[in-house]
Order: structure tokens, then sequence, then C-alpha cells
């Protein structure tokens, strides 16, 4: 019917554009990321190491471009055309130690075609248990007779608290984007790797504009059941794939 070229673009039930060729429906994908979820989860597969896991910007838009070529189910009755891949992470403040090589890791990310980077923040918080723990030993000190300032400036020379890591404003980011890309009809499917039970409310409005949403994980116990019972697919990231997504940092000893 057509050429070896697209003839024509037309409009699927969303309003996104998808392209005919030949006998074949080209349905436009875009990938949505979390990668503090996608590297969490992805060095949990693997049996890695966390601290030491990155991931590969580069394998993970070949993963992408793969799969629209599979036509596995995922784009319906159509091969997937991917658009690109929005990639969603933590940054650290200037200040942290950590900031300028983290820079430069996001600098190399921002140059891999295919990929935008969008940036929360990351925070360093008291773990939870270090108030009681510290409530617990004063107390004890002063049934014991003992200066409690005393006590706790031992066990403070003998014991550090890590602080927890969290991101904040990632989940935002991604709900805002898959929501106004979907309502601009940018794309007709959005590939979603991550498995936060907070983005459940972004999925059922993008599907409410006349989107798919196709949950991507390295494993679906990690996928909340919120999310899952929303996605219109789900697809298992397999191992030698994930080696292809994330690597390891070597340990500087």
């Amino acid at each position: 019917m057509f050429g070896a070229r697209w003839a024509s673009f037309v409009r699927g039930s969303s309003g996104a554009p998808f392209a005919l060729k030949g006998e074949i429906i080209m349905v436009t994908f875009a990938g949505f990321i979390d990668a503090g979820y996608l590297r969490a989860q992805g060095a949990e597969a693997l049996r890695w190491h966390r601290p030491s896991v990155r991931l590969s910007a580069k394998g993970i838009v070949e993963w992408y471009e793969k799969l629209g070529d599979r036509n596995e189910g995922a784009f319906g009755h159509g091969d997937g055309d991917f658009l690109r891949a929005y990639w969603y992470d933590g940054a650290f403040d200037p200040q942290h130690e950590r900031f300028e090589p983290q820079r430069e890791y996001f600098n190399a990310v921002k140059q891999t075609p295919g990929i935008q980077l969008r940036l929360g923040r990351i925070t360093d918080r008291k773990p939870k248990h270090q108030k009681p723990i510290m409530s617990a030993l004063k107390n004890t000190a002063k049934r014991l007779g003992m200066q409690p300032d005393v006590l706790l400036a031992e066990f403070e020379n003998q014991w550090e608290f890590k602080s927890e890591r969290r991101q904040k404003g990632v989940d935002t980011l991604i709900a805002l984007d898959m929501v106004r890309f979907a309502s601009a009809r940018i794309f007709d499917t959005a590939v979603l790797i991550s498995g936060d039970q907070d983005l459940a409310g972004a999925v059922e409005a993008v599907q409410d504009l006349g989107c798919r949403v196709v949950i991507a994980s390295p494993g679906t116990h990690s996928i909340a059941r919120d999310l899952s019972s929303l996605a219109d697919d789900i697809i298992l990231i397999a191992e030698p794939e994930l080696k292809k997504m994330l690597w390891r940092q070597r340990q500087v000893e």
C-alpha cells in the first residue's frame, strides 16, 4: 500500500501522532526514568553492591530504541517509534562534597543523544531511630547514677548514625511532565521505569487523556500494587539488558 518510507502521519485515539509504514502502525512512545528506582532495583536484581552502581545513559537509550522494534504487545498492534527518554534524578547541594563529581556525571548524561535530564534534589536527614535511641541512653544513664552527657559523649565516640538520603521533587517532576506531554499529544504511549505508588495519580491522568502507560521494572515485586493495576502493560527488564543499562564503579582502596 505504502512505499518504503512513511507515506503519511495520522493521529490515534489520543490525538498523538503515529505513522503508517507499510501495513504497520508506528506508535510514538517516550520514556520516563526514575533513576533512583532503576539504580536501586537494578542493583538488587543483579546482586550488586548498591553504592557502586551507576546508570549507563547510552545503554538506557539503546534499550528504549530496541523496545520499539520488538512488537511484543507493549504498543498495541503496532511498533514503537522512540521519541526520547526523560531522566529524573536527585542532585546534591553545591556545598556537598559529592556535588562536583555528580555534576560531571550529569553533564555526561545530558550529552547523550535521546536523553533529557530533569533534576530534583537530594537531602540528608537524621535516621528516625536516632532520637529514641539517644533518649533511651539518657534515661539509662540516669537510672545507673551516671551523668547522661558523659555516657552520650562516649557513645558518640563509638558509634556514628548514618544519615538517611532522600530524593525530593523527583516524583513531582515525573508526574508533571507525563501529564503535560500527554495533554500536548507529544506521545501515544509512555514507558515508565518506576514502581512508586505516588505516580499512580499521574498514570491515571495520562490514561484519561487517551494515552497508554507501560511500566518497566527489573522486578515486578517492586512495583506498587496501585501502579501495576493501572498499567496497560508491564515489561520485566531481564538481567542481560540490565547489565547494559547499569555498570559498577570501581571502589578506590
